[in-house]
């Protein structure tokens, strides 16, 4: 295939930009129109990144365009819909996390992506960010040994700027999900721990409570914001947290492995090991502090070298999926993010929020 895949984004806030830039770094495709209900959104994020074609009208443009992808980074109520217009004209499509409100939504689009014999993915861009990518490494080499469990923590700043949005309006979109802040969000927290705990349907403990003294007296108040969640699976387990008030707003996982621990950062993009050790007594406590350190040193120098190829940036997890996901589409091969996976986070997530909506009426 000579020519380059065309590609349109429909939806034009914050998180645009970044799909906006990823596309445009790839050889094989070109980023042709932009779409948002608002048409001031879509000519500003042209402007920004020289894109003429903008739209109000996501039926107009598909019909203008005929574009092979579309990149949905629109709210999640509107994902199905957009999502479903999108096949029918025959479109790819990338759909940002949340895939959908629901799990009976996901299950209707993936089915009628499969139908329709197009290709489909979700926006879990962390799965693919070079901390994701060395543990991968380090399990498929036997590094670790067995997985055996595994920790996701994800920190959220309610005082930034999308945080300050979501307390200042009680008409945000957010507070119309059925998990609210946590939907918007716990897909980091997930997909990191659904890879090594495969189980279809595992046995799921939620436990939510809302921190902030604040009451605003409207529905914001009812908005959680503090979840740990115990996922357990038939050879494997989990443990997940997501905080608004742990600092620093920290975003991390860790693999405890029959041979090695792993730890993941993914703010410092680093990778340690924590090893058993082989030394006895007092100098066997000893040593662990200066190996860490060792460790530490290697991974700074390789996020230097990175730094210098231009190759350490905040998106690097997303560039790579969609890079993965085009490649998709050019040879036929499989998307890089699994239907089943999908619709496993899926179903956590809907139960999560079942349990959690009873748990906020003793709240």
């Amino acid at each position: 295939m000579t020519e380059k895949l065309k590609t349109v984004i429909v939806g034009c806030g914050q998180i645009a930009d970044g799909h906006i830039s990823e596309v445009q770094k790839l050889e094989q495709a070109e980023v042709v129109a932009l779409c948002d209900r608002e048409l001031l959104m879509a000519k500003q994020a042209g402007a920004r990144y020289g894109i003429s074609s903008c739209y109000d009208d996501f039926e107009q443009m598909l019909e203008q365009h005929r574009p092979d992808v579309v990149h949905i980074t629109t709210p999640p109520q509107a994902h199905l819909q957009l999502a479903t217009m999108a096949i029918d004209a025959g479109c790819h499509v990338y759909v940002e996390k949340p895939f959908t409100p629901t799990y009976a939504e996901t299950e209707k689009l993936i089915e009628h992506a499969e139908k329709r014999q197009r290709k489909l993915t979700i926006g879990h861009i962390y799965y693919f960010d070079p901390p994701a990518l060395r543990i991968r490494e380090l399990v498929e080499q036997g590094v670790l040994g067995e997985p055996i469990h595994v920790e996701s923590f994800y920190g959220y700043n309610l005082a930034g700027p999308f945080g300050r949005a979501i307390l200042g309006n009680g008409t945000h979109w957010v507070h119309r999900l059925p998990g609210k802040l946590f939907q918007n969000n716990i897909d980091h927290l997930l997909n990191k721990v659904t890879e090594f705990v495969p189980d279809e349907r595992p046995t799921i403990q939620v436990f939510g409570d809302i921190r902030r003294n604040t009451r605003i007296g409207d529905i914001r108040d009812r908005m959680p914001d503090e979840l740990r969640i115990m996922i357990r699976g038939e050879s494997t387990s989990a443990y997940a947290t997501f905080s608004s008030h742990i600092k620093p707003t920290a975003h991390f996982m860790r693999l405890y492995g029959t041979r090695n621990i792993a730890h993941a950062d993914f703010v410092a993009r680093t990778v340690v090991l924590e090893q058993e050790p082989t030394l006895p007594s007092a100098i066997g406590r000893l040593l662990p502090a200066f190996r860490m350190g060792r460790q530490y040193r290697r991974e700074g120098w390789r996020n230097v070298r990175r730094f210098a190829r231009s190759d350490f940036h905040f998106f690097a997890g997303m560039h790579n999926l969609i890079a993965r996901f085009y490649d998709s589409i050019l040879h036929d091969t499989a998307p890089p993010i699994s239907h089943r996976d999908i619709r496993r986070i899926g179903w956590i997530m809907d139960e999560i929020f079942r349990q959690l909506e009873e748990q906020m009426k003793t709240l």
